[in-house]
């Protein structure tokens, strides 16, 4: 879904537009005969045909301008901040590139499995956030990258190649571009599910020695000597 800028954006992109200044010109010229008394009532009907006339010739010649979403838009983020917020807005990013999936460049099972990559992402992070463990610096900073940089930076790259050529075509590894993705897709996917590995085994052995010190903080003292123990 577009959002509220870019819509912006492309709305001053068509006021900027050849066609609507042409037609503004021949519009501003009925309305500049009314203030000399040329045209009388007739000003604005004259005015609208005017704008309506310049608006298709400038298009015609120069080109329409639209306010359609165009092709697809590169994903660039930027890997400094929130580490929340960073991440999920390279994953929301990359969920729409995905979902949009232009000129159909990404089958199905592909499509299925950048997103199913972009939910395990963000159950690392959410694990992450929650955990008793703790992810190391190296490994957190893997996690970071791979949302906000390798996992966009892959899309792209396999976007911007042409389907029939990324279908067909062999690249110097001996694959196809879309089996490169694919097998690029294989190792982002490895890598997350160790760091959630990882992290998990942590959050279980917290749990685990927490349970341990619960159970000698609540073990019944001993009994004193020479009387038989508590049952």
């Amino acid at each position: 879904m577009p959002t509220s800028s870019s819509l912006g954006s492309r709305l001053l992109g068509v006021l900027t537009s050849a066609p609507n200044w042409i037609g503004l010109a021949l519009a501003s010229i009925a309305l500049v005969l009314k203030g000399f008394g040329l045209l009388g009532n007739a000003a604005l009907p004259v005015a609208v045909l005017g704008y309506a006339a310049g608006f298709v010739v400038g298009g015609l010649g120069l080109g329409f301008p639209t306010l359609s979403r165009p092709g697809w838009e590169a994903l660039q983020f930027s890997d400094d901040g929130d580490t929340r917020e960073a991440m999920e807005r390279a994953l929301q990013g990359v969920r729409g590139l995905t979902q949009y999936n232009p000129d159909d460049r990404l089958p199905a099972s592909l499509q299925t499995r950048v997103l199913e990559l972009c939910k395990a992402l963000d159950a690392l992070r959410r694990q992450w956030e929650r955990s008793r463990g703790h992810l190391s610096l190296d490994d957190g900073f893997d996690a970071r990258r791979i949302a906000i940089v390798h996992l966009p930076e892959a899309l792209n790259a396999y976007l911007s190649i042409p389907p029939s050529y990324a279908r067909t075509r062999t690249l110097s590894n001996g694959k196809t571009a879309l089996d490169t993705f694919a097998q690029t897709l294989a190792q982002l996917e490895a890598n997350v599910a160790q760091l959630a590995d990882d992290l998990a085994a942590q959050d279980a052995q917290a749990f685990l020695a927490h349970s341990q010190m619960l159970s000698r903080e609540l073990r019944p003292p001993p009994a004193p000597s020479g009387e038989p123990a508590a049952h």
